[in-house]
């Protein structure tokens, strides 16, 4: 590996003595050839930088169409999360819930620990101070990560505020997430994820993938944080963050949480149809927010990222112009293609891949070109429709929370939650169908509550309740919606154009919010009727939005049952309440 003769070998002046001692245990568990205390420079970025390319572990591309951008190839074996030997490690086994995969503390300390042991001998062991959120936010947390990749540090460079700064924070608050992180030999049999939120630590061990091994995002963000939230009376999803602008002067916000493959990101960087102009989006996060009641009773939100870490297939001037610019410059590449030109190619894009994702000379025999999972780390600040509210220490007030799913019948394009009680049941019960790309096999539901099933750290039954108690709290909650951009009919075709057209349905979303559009009762929640959307200009198939704002009792009588069994597995922890709204809306049925 890359090891650049970096020059910042001692704890910098005004280190939390918190920290300096954990990083000297750390220290003596890893034993590494030298430390070096991270600042987050320009200067610091650009050594390691050219310390990496000259080994190899980083290629340059082509410097006049993707400016200062690089390429970075992981191990064929180590290119994705590991949820299999990720775990929540909680004093007891019921606290981490049956959605968790459990193991007791002293056990998983023990075997990390002895994997940590000497892991780090002669590399340099670099500590990480970092800031999710805006610096001088009140809903910002922080955290220090160590680690032995040099990958790592130039990623959370994008990803979070990292550096002198964050460590002064850390200073003033006096408490930090502890992240270990060592890419180890990167062993498949050696690899584990293990969270101990009533430590607020991480122990990563043998990726060097980034969902494994940038522990501010995922493990931080999302695992550890909700535990914070639960216990600080906030709430850390998986969701986007958008600010739309109307053409009468409008603005709301908007949170939005989806699984994958059911348009985040296109939400995130939507761009309006022709026919709505006026209509502006903006992009505050595509991926994680942080929602706080505030002292008006309203909800508000940050984004706790500084940049995206974005799945390149897919991404292309058409689906995604937005996201497709911001890449064009100043971006990690990692384990895509390349044309012959020295060009980052993905399935999606024009022209032909020379190289393949394994640095092997492209044969169509081998797979694809772009690994499907590979990824591009970018400045939040590089997207076209980036909102400066972003940096807002406040955060912005969220009118409306969008849950959402891909499924091909049963959930209509859009309806609303009677109130915040029936909107968590809604969130609760998010499913999607996978895609024969995804699973081999078309049409296999997976539940995903809130999209939150792989990054909830603690039992999804004390999730909903804690949901159920930040409502409580908020005088002027935000409206609670469901949509579904993929119903389709009997011959497997789309009925809705998605895309820019999503606008359609947000914009009845926030005329509900401003008191402005009418809807329809149902037993599932509150439809727009036809003359409700804005359709003009589409050319949408004979009774195709009658079948997409229809209630099929029968099959939502059966959607239901399988919700409850759903539940049941979680025991007398469930909320009585939520299982009374689960019963009310079966009654509605009949």
């Amino acid at each position: 590996m890359g090891e650049p003769s970096l020059r910042v070998p001692a704890p910098p002046s005004g280190a939390p003595e918190a920290v300096d001692r954990w990083v000297e245990a750390v220290r003596r568990l890893t034993d590494p050839a030298r430390v070096h205390w991270c600042t987050g420079s320009e200067a610091e970025a650009a050594e390691l930088t050219a310390a990496m390319l000259a080994s190899g572990e980083l290629e340059r591309l082509n410097e006049e169409r993707f400016p200062r951008s690089v390429l970075y190839r992981s191990n064929p074996n180590d290119v994705a999360r590991v949820e299999q030997v990720t775990f929540v490690c909680t004093r007891r086994e019921a606290d981490a819930g049956p959605n968790n995969h459990w193991l007791a503390p002293d056990a998983a300390h023990r075997r990390m620990d002895d994997l940590f042991r000497g892991a780090m001998r002669g590399r340099t062991m670099y500590v990480l101070p970092y800031c999710m959120g805006p610096i001088d936010s009140p809903y910002a947390r922080c955290g220090v990560e160590i680690t032995d990749s040099a990958y790592v540090v130039l990623n959370m460079r994008i990803m979070t505020r990292m550096g002198s700064a964050a460590l002064a924070r850390i200073a003033r608050d006096g408490s930090f997430v502890r992240g270990l992180h060592s890419t180890g030999e990167l062993d498949p049999v050696r690899r584990f994820i293990m969270h101990f939120p009533e430590e607020l630590t991480i122990k990563s061990f043998g990726s060097g993938y980034g969902g494994n091994a940038l522990l501010g995002k995922k493990c931080h963000a999302l695992r550890i944080a909700s535990w914070q939230a639960r216990d600080e009376g906030w709430l850390a999803e998986h969701m986007l963050l958008v600010a739309i602008d109307s053409p009468a002067g409008e603005t709301h916000y908007v949170a939005a949480a989806f699984p994958s493959a059911c348009g985040k990101t296109n939400l995130a960087m939507l761009i309006p149809p022709a026919k709505m102009p006026g209509w502006r989006v903006r992009t505050i996060g595509d991926d994680i927010a942080w929602l706080h009641p505030g002292p008006d009773g309203r909800l508000f939100a940050i984004n706790p990222e500084a940049g995206y870490f974005g799945v390149a297939p897919g991404t292309n001037s058409k689906s995604n112009f937005n996201a497709y610019e911001m890449v064009r410059h100043d971006t990690i590449f990692t384990n895509v293609a390349l044309t012959a030109d020295r060009e980052p190619w993905w399935e999606g894009l024009d022209g032909r891949p020379a190289i393949d994702w394994q640095g092997r000379r492209y044969d169509p025999s081998n797979g694809a070109a772009a690994h499907p999972n590979s990824r591009f780390t970018v400045s939040a600040r590089q997207n076209p429709c980036y909102a400066t509210e972003a940096e807002l220490a406040a955060g912005v007030p969220i009118s409306a929370i969008v849950f959402g799913g891909r499924r091909r019948t049963l959930a209509p394009l859009v309806y609303e939650a009677r109130d915040w009680r029936h909107g968590v049941l809604v969130g609760a019960g998010v499913a999607s169908e996978t895609t024969a790309a995804a699973a081999g096999q078309v049409g296999v539901l997976r539940r995903d509550p809130m999209a939150m099933k792989p990054f909830c750290g603690y039992n999804f039954a004390d999730y909903w309740g804690h949901w159920l108690s930040v409502g409580e709290r908020l005088s002027r909650p935000p409206r609670l919606f469901h949509v579904n951009w993929f119903r389709q009919d009997a011959d497997g075709r789309f009925l809705w154009p998605g895309f820019g057209d999503n606008l359609r349905v947000l914009e009845w979303m926030l005329d509900r919010v401003a008191g402005r559009a009418s809807a329809r009762e149902t037993p599932i929640g509150l439809m727009p009727a036809r003359e409700d959307l804005d359709l003009d200009g589409l050319a949408l198939a004979a009774g195709a939005i009658d079948e997409l704002l229809g209630v099929d009792r029968l099959a939502w009588r059966s959607e239901l049952e399988q919700l409850a069994a759903e539940f049941d597995r979680y025991g007398a922890r469930l909320p009585a309440a939520l299982r009374a709204e689960l019963n009310d809306v079966a009654r509605r049925l009949g």
